[in-house]
């Protein structure tokens, strides 16, 4: 990977990773243009997904601090119910991750789809506009706005948060969607969705961070093909973060204004190109 295509994917990583067009599915299309994949993107990936997660960690750090302060008075207040819904919208994350994480790298592996259809792309198109769909119901529906999260809607918007593992499908239009279709107030629902994607972002960079650096015996010979210098993932990061923090900032802003419906036709339409242009390129 080069500095410029390093610097490229780090900032369409860090802008759509807030932004309800799905991290993943763009970041797979930008690696599938540059010819960037195998070793060299699972490098990449997890150093740019690190860095958009300390980005929201700068962004909503009073929220976080808040977090912590009532965590530690030992009682039960408005801090720990927040943290009690952020635990209970890991559930389903985690339950993904232990028993299916396999299957979803297989379905997700751009290479084999692409093998097997003649399409790389073709699940990212599919979820992109599965995606547009979400956003779109989203932004016509109209429930009554409740005042907090409970905790059966934080396990709703967890589920939501588990299947948008495929890349394609948003994390954060599928959880912002889908708290918005519960009824949950716009302008507290986009920092919930960012904060609950803290721990597992970070729990699955490190169990990749972990296959990198002590590598079993089979996956030696793959991680010896990774060209990719740390020069040039230092620049994905930089990149990564700064945008990051841009489009954190500017999402909680959009999710208070309700202008996700211009999210679904960009959805869509991104999606039929990924579909259609492989076929014909």
């Amino acid at each position: 990977m080069k500095w410029f295509e390093a610097l490229i994917l780090g900032i369409l990583q860090g802008l759509t990773e807030y932004l309800p067009v799905s991290s993943s599915g763009h970041l797979n299309i930008g690696q599938y243009l540059f010819g960037v994949n195998g070793e060299d993107a699972l490098d990449f990936t997890i150093v740019v997904h690190v860095a958009t997660v300390l980005s929201t960690c700068l962004i909503l750090w009073k929220e976080i601090v808040w977090l912590f302060k009532d965590l530690f008075k030992w009682k039960w207040n408005d801090g720990t119910k927040y943290i009690v819904n952020i635990l209970i919208s890991m559930i389903p994350v985690g339950i993904v991750g232990l028993f299916f994480k396999d299957s979803i790298e297989a379905v997700t592996n751009y290479n084999i789809v692409g093998a097997a259809t003649g399409n790389p792309l073709l699940v990212v198109g599919i979820c992109l506009l599965v995606t547009a769909t979400l956003l779109a119901f989203s932004y016509f529906a109209k429930p009554r706005q409740k005042e907090h999260i409970s905790p059966l809607h934080a396990f709703v918007i967890g589920i939501a948060q588990a299947v948008a593992a495929l890349p394609g499908l948003s994390r954060s239009g599928s959880t912002i969607a889908t708290g918005l279709l519960l009824g949950n107030k716009k302008e507290k629902l986009a920092k919930f969705s960012f904060l609950m994607v803290i721990p597992p972002i970070l729990g699955e960079a490190l169990l990749d961070a972990k296959d990198l650096f002590f590598p079993s015996a089979d996956e030696v010979a793959v991680a010896t093909s990774s060209s990719t210098s740390t020069w040039v993932l230092i620049i994905g990061f930089i990149a990564a973060f700064i945008t990051g923090c841009f489009a954190c900032k500017w999402m909680i802003n959009l999710v208070k204004k309700g202008k996700l419906v211009w999210f679904a036709v960009y959805c869509a339409i991104v999606g039929i190109l990924a579909i259609v242009v492989p076929y014909i390129a």
